[in-house]
């Protein structure tokens, strides 16, 4: 039988408050040897107190669990910042990851993204952009494959044509393609950008871009990244695609420490 998360929200908290009233009235004597049992009527009494303020007062465990999920936001909120602070070398100076724009820029934007991933194909362009409208901008790109085997390798081979020196043309080809991915999609959008598929093939093997990639996810667990696309700016944390007005947004809140 399928039951209202509510429903049963109030069985447990029936059963919890009526232990702790229970325990609260019990002297704490008698969780000894000579334990005296607790008299029915007065446990059936509390329960039925207690089940009838929960239906006078629904609202209180609306309330309750509307405080609960602030605190378990602030909470991750605060974890994940304190991470990225401890977790910059990673973010910034992991060589393994592809970097584009001004590769000695005064402010770095790190990406977390997956080329299967609607919406940062959506935030693909407002990347290229702000790289074109800011020269100050440095861009590291993070692969998170994290929708199957096809995500897997798309990210294999993007992290293998660095070989051949086209990342940054590859990378952009691969989120503007239409359709899945597959194997032979990859290699034709290799040959479209001046790749040598049949090396990009060989070279896609190498197991130094899986250890990459797992370092990726890694990393991204401590960061509490869940998502993609994820963008990151010294130590703010936005998740979701960002139009090119969000990601300037982004860059000049990190200009002025807000």
């Amino acid at each position: 039988m399928i039951t209202h998360p509510l429903c049963d929200l109030r069985r447990s908290m029936k059963l919890a408050l009526s232990a702790s009233a229970l325990i609260l009235l019990i002297p704490l004597s008698s969780f000894g040897e000579s334990a005296t049992p607790v008299d029915p009527s007065l446990k059936q009494s509390l329960d039925q107190m207690i089940e009838q303020y929960i239906r006078t007062h629904p609202e209180v465990i609306e309330q309750s669990l509307q405080a609960l999920e602030a605190k378990r936001q602030e909470d991750e909120r605060q974890r994940s910042k304190a991470a990225l602070v401890i977790r910059q070398n990673d973010l910034l100076h992991d060589p393994s990851s592809p970097v584009s724009g001004n590769p000695i820029g005064v402010v770095t934007l790190v990406e977390f993204f997956d080329y299967r991933c609607g919406y940062c194909k959506r935030a693909a362009g407002a990347v290229t952009q702000l790289q074109k409208d800011d020269a100050r901008v440095r861009v590291v790109y993070k692969d998170l494959p994290i929708l199957g085997e096809a995500s897997d390798l798309a990210a294999k081979a993007a992290l293998a044509s660095r070989e051949q020196g086209k990342h940054q043309a590859f990378h952009e080809a691969l989120l503007a393609a239409n359709g899945d991915i597959t194997k032979d999609s990859i290699l034709l959008i290799a040959g479209e950008v001046g790749l040598d598929a049949t090396r990009l093939e060989i070279d896609m093997a190498n197991p130094e871009w899986q250890m990459a990639i797992d370092r990726n996810r890694a990393l991204a667990r401590d960061l509490g990244i869940s998502g993609t696309p994820g963008f990151i700016v010294g130590t703010e944390l936005v998740p979701g695609a960002l139009d090119i007005n969000g990601l300037k947004e982004l860059i000049a809140r990190a200009g002025t420490g807000k």
